[in-house]
């Protein structure tokens, strides 16, 4: 049965717009995918309306997978997509649409290049080729995906302000505090959208001749449809970083007779810090500006439950970290190192923006050190003389502290972990104080399960045929994630955003 309220609360059926304005093609959402989906079908020669409910444009991604664009050619990168493919698959146990991981592979390469030649070189810009891909683990398998734009090949650019330049120069119409309330459907084709200028208070109509693309984000922000679809990240998550992500999108189509995944899918950063004492059912904190955000949280130093316990390899993607405490009591985690840190950072080898020298962020063991202490005098990251005394401040119990403590330290003799078996390289010891320690959570970073789609992008009804002029990409778009988000491919989320908003601007269009 159709819900007719939006996320918003707002009746369709009651509302009377003021106005009607036409195009060709409607983009809700002006994040990755939705910009690339304006850019691309006005290139197409298509009327495009691009509307965000913020003020600005969403965070254009930095890190962002392909295989074999031209920065990968340049740099000599060479990836076998037959098996990135069925490694993605395989991450997912199949609980996704293979057809949509060739279609992003086979497609991944133009979207890079045109963000390439068309956003980053007339500023003088390029991307440049990540090629570390080293995992040493048996486990799991990296692709060396990533290009990362810069100038100088040492840092980051960001290249959001020339995105919307060239939606200016080109004649995309971006409107601004400008929301979706609904879709309405006649005669089984999507033909228009109700939207609300958040300035005004007004309602009125946008008629879309050719498709309506549906580029929002996800649900990470909705408290009340992760209860419903995803209740378990409310528990495993005290931070929410993408606070725009309200719903709206799905929703909208599922009023119209579209179809969503079954089962969650997310990307979570083990990075999120809580005070000693937190609960998880009481916090959910949504935030634009990553508050609390602990760089080495991804690093595999000693964690251990709320009773003190080691609990888990530390030396994985880093949503399964939060995945495990997620079977531990409290939900949380301790992690607990020594004033060595700064020494072992590089040797552990971490790969995307967990990696030493992340460019533009964590360039060299000072910024690591400077971010930490940024913690210790905030009083979220605990400094201590003892461990009986960190034990104390971290609100653990001490017996079990030193236990973990001492098998940890027994293993960097040994030079082989026997409990869980993280590599020897990441095994660091315990032993120089003064003493850190902290607690964490998962701060959710998207929810990834989205609309069923096809490989053109076309919503699906229940009987998996595609809803005329409706299409969905990045987080809106399904079938693509399972469950948690594959870090061993570095960019993906990212790429798959900008990648399918791309087609789907081209496939509408071409309508």
């Amino acid at each position: 049965m159709i819900e007719y309220k939006n996320v918003d609360g707002y009746d369709l059926q009651n509302i009377k717009p003021s106005k009607v304005i036409q195009t060709d093609v409607l983009v809700v959402g002006a994040g990755n995918a939705g910009m690339m989906a304006a850019a691309a079908a006005k290139e197409q020669g298509a009327q495009v309306v691009l509307i965000e409910k913020e003020k600005t444009i969403n965070l254009m991604r930095v890190g962002i997978a392909s295989v074999s664009s031209n920065a990968q050619k340049r740099a000599g990168t060479v990836i076998n997509k037959t098996d990135l493919v069925e490694s993605l698959a395989a991450f997912a146990q199949h609980n996704v649409d293979e057809k949509l991981l060739k279609t992003w592979a086979d497609n991944s390469s133009e979207s890079v290049n045109w963000l390439e030649d068309n956003i980053l070189k007339p500023h003088g810009a390029h991307f440049r080729s990540e090629p570390d891909a080293m995992v040493t683990s048996k486990a799991y398998q990296g692709f060396p995906t990533e290009n990362d734009p810069t100038i100088d090949d040492q840092s980051f650019v960001s290249y959001g302000d020339w995105f919307v330049d060239y939606q200016k120069k080109h004649g995309v119409e971006i409107r601004y505090q400008t929301a979706l309330v609904g879709l309405h459907k006649s005669q089984d084709v999507v033909s228009s959208a109700i939207v609300k200028d958040l300035k005004t208070n007004e309602f009125y109509e946008i008629v879309a001749k050719k498709g309506i693309i549906l580029a929002t984000g996800g649900y990470s922000a909705n408290k009340s449809l992760l209860s419903k679809w995803d209740p378990l990240a409310l528990k495993k998550n005290t931070y929410n970083d993408s606070p725009r992500s309200n719903g709206a999108g799905i929703t909208a189509a599922l009023n119209v007779g579209a179809i969503k995944d079954e089962e969650p899918a997310e990307s979570i950063f083990d990075r999120g810090l809580v005070p000693v004492g937190t609960k998880t059912e009481d916090m959910y904190y949504q935030t634009a500006t990553y508050d609390n955000w602990l760089w080495i949280g991804s690093y595999p130093f000693l964690k251990v439950n709320l009773k003190g316990e080691r609990f888990s390899n530390e030396s994985v993607p880093y949503q399964f970290i939060v995945n495990a405490a997620s079977k531990e009591p409290g939900y949380l985690y301790a992690m607990i190192w020594d004033d060595q840190y700064g020494q072992v950072l590089e040797k552990m080898h971490m790969l995307g923006c967990a990696r030493y020298g992340f460019p533009g962020y964590m360039k060299d063991k000072e910024a690591f050190i400077a971010d930490t202490e940024n913690y210790v005098n905030k009083g979220l990251v605990v400094k201590a003389d003892s461990v009986e005394e960190l034990a104390d401040k971290l609100n653990l119990p001490l017996a079990a502290v030193n236990k973990s403590i001492a098998a940890n330290n027994q293993a960097v003799i040994a030079n082989e972990d026997c409990e869980f078996g993280k590599e020897s390289y990441r095994i660091t010891p315990i032993k120089k104080p003064p003493f850190y320690g902290c607690i964490l959570g998962g701060r959710i970073l998207c929810t990834l399960d989205g609309l069923r789609v096809n490989s053109k992008m076309e919503v699906l009804d229940k009987n998996h045929d595609p809803i005329k002029h409706l299409y969905a990409g990045g987080n809106d778009s399904g079938g693509f994630f399972w469950g948690s988000y594959n870090d061993r491919v570095p960019g993906l989320a990212s790429s798959h955003a900008q990648t399918f908003g791309r087609l789907a601007g081209i496939n509408a269009a071409k309508n």
